[in-house]
C-alpha cells in the first residue's frame, strides 16, 4: 500500500463512529466530505442510488441509512437544522459503489469498504461456527503461520533442529509465563507424540496465532541476523501477548481448559460428514 492509500484509508477509519450499543456507524455528512463532494444535493443522488441497490439487495434500507437530524453551519457563524444518515459499513459501501468513478478517491473508498465488509463477513461467519469448527479454523490459519514463522526464523540465522527447538521454546516461554513445549505437554497430560497445539480451545489457539504472526513481523521488520535475537523477539512478543491478555483480565493460556478431543480428531469427523452428505447429494 503507498504512503497516498494508507493516508486515505485512515482517513475512513478516522470519521467512523461508535454508538450506546457499540455499533460502528459514520455520518453522510462527513463521509462526502471525505468522498471530496462538494455539494451536499450531489451526493444526496448518489445515497439515493445506494439505498436502490440495497433494497434490491434484499436488506433493509432502514437498517443500514438511519435518517437522522444534525444541525449545520451556514454563513455568517448560522447554523440550521438538515438531514444526515448514520451509515453502516455496508452502506458506506453501497455508496461509494455508486459514487463517481472518475474520483480517486471513490476508488480508494471502493477498496477500504469492501476490505472492511469482507471483514465483518468473515467474523460474522466465524462468530457462528461451533467451538469444534472455530478449532479447526484457526488451527488452519496457524499451520500457515507457523510455516512462515519458521522462514523467517530461517533468513534470522536460526539454522538447525536444535536451534529451531529452542527458539519455539522462547515464543511459548514468553506466552506461557515460563513454560516451555514439554511443560506445556505435561500440564496438558499429553501422551507422546501429541501436538499441544492440536489440544487448544479457540481462545488458546487465537492466543498463539497473535503470538506467532506477531513474531514472524517482527523478525522481518527488525532485520534480526542471528538465533539468539531472534530466541530474544520471540520471547518478547510472546510476553507482550500475555501482556496484553492480563490487561484485559483475561484468563492466561496455561490456565484454559485442555479439549479432550484432538484437532485431527475432530477433522476426520467433519470429513467423514462432508462425504456422507456428498453420497446424499448422489443418490
Amino acid at each position: 500500500m503507498s504512503k497516498l492509500n494508507a493516508e486515505e484509508y485512515k482517513s475512513f477509519e478516522s470519521i467512523k463512529h461508535i454508538d450506546a450499543n457499540g455499533n460502528e456507524f459514520w455520518s453522510a455528512r462527513e463521509l462526502s466530505v471525505a468522498l471530496e463532494y462538494v455539494q451536499w444535493r450531489n451526493f444526496s443522488r448518489v445515497i439515493d442510488r445506494a439505498m436502490l441497490s440495497c433494497k434490491n439487495s434484499g436488506y433493509d434500507v432502514g437498517d443500514h441509512f438511519a435518517e437522522v437530524s444534525k444541525m449545520i453551519e451556514i454563513g455568517k457563524g448560522g447554523q440550521r437544522n438538515a438531514i444526515d444518515y448514520n451509515l453502516s459499513r455496508y452502506a458506506c459501501y453501497l455508496i461509494v459503489q455508486n459514487g463517481d468513478p472518475r474520483k480517486e478517491i471513490i476508488a480508494l473508498g471502493q477498496t477500504y469498504f469492501a476490505i472492511q465488509t469482507r471483514r465483518q463477513e468473515v467474523a460474522d461467519y466465524f462468530n457462528q461456527l461451533d467451538e469444534d469448527n472455530k478449532r479447526l479454523v484457526i488451527r488452519g490459519d496457524i499451520k500457515q503461520w507457523n510455516q512462515m514463522l519458521a522462514e523467517a526464523a530461517h533468513k534470522a540465522g536460526v539454522i538447525s533442529d536444535t536451534e529451531f527447538a529452542a527458539f519455539q521454546n522462547a515464543g511459548y516461554m514468553g506466552l506461557y509465563g515460563g513454560l516451555d513445549v514439554a511443560d506445556i505437554h505435561n500440564r496438558k497430560g499429553l501422551k507422546d507424540g501429541q501436538k499441544i497445539l492440536d489440544f487448544m480451545g479457540s481462545t488458546e489457539l487465537i492466543a498463539n496465532l497473535f503470538r506467532i504472526s506477531q513474531a514472524e513481523e517482527k523478525l522481518k521488520k527488525d532485520k534480526i541476523d542471528n538465533a539468539q535475537a531472534a530466541n530474544e523477539t520471540h520471547y518478547i512478543v510472546g510476553a507482550e501477548v500475555r501482556e496484553t491478555i492480563k490487561r484485559v483480565d483475561g484468563t492466561m493460556p496455561e490456565d484454559l481448559p485442555t479439549p479432550t478431543r484432538s484437532i485431527t480428531e475432530v477433522e476426520r469427523e467433519q470429513l467423514k460428514k462432508l462425504k456422507n452428505k456428498q453420497l446424499m447429494l448422489d443418490e
